[in-house]
């Protein structure tokens, strides 16, 4: 048995928009390799950086907003893993929550309900992790 054959599986997730994507690579047992948001003119190029980076088998891209431009480009690109594409219903209201998990507010911005908050930055790339969990815990892969 190789070595590599023994590495946990890893996916591409792509929250499409028409100015910006989020990109997440998530392995199989849960670890998340990378996760950023970038411009959707720019989503290529690092998709294909990150699949040669991350040895990814497969990339998911949400079928919301801004998909199909984003798919199309992206299936111009042969170095890129298959490409499956995943409903994203109620990602960004999720991405939401887990920004604020994962960053809770400090000083006296904790004192405001997260409900009136909103995150200081883009969260799409939250929004391509949670995409890449659901997929693995449907078993897929």
């Amino acid at each position: 048995m190789t070595g590599e054959s023994s590495l946990p599986r890893v996916i591409l997730a792509i929250d499409p928009g028409r100015q910006k994507c989020g990109l997440a690579a998530v392995r199989a047992d849960g670890v998340i390799l990378g996760h950023e948001v970038v411009s959707s003119e720019e989503i290529v190029p690092k998709a294909a950086e990150w699949a040669a980076l991350y040895r990814a088998h497969l990339m998911i891209i949400g079928n919301g907003t801004g998909s199909q431009p984003v798919r199309k480009r992206l299936e111009t690109q042969p170095s890129l893993p298959p490409m499956i594409e995943v409903q994203e219903k109620d990602t960004t209201r999720q991405a939401r929550s887990r920004y604020f998990r994962d960053n809770p507010p400090r000083g006296w911005r904790r004192l405001i309900p997260l409900g009136l908050q909103t995150p200081p930055r883009p969260i799409d790339d939250y929004a391509a992790i949670l995409l890449a969990e659901a997929y693995w815990r449907r078993g897929s892969g």
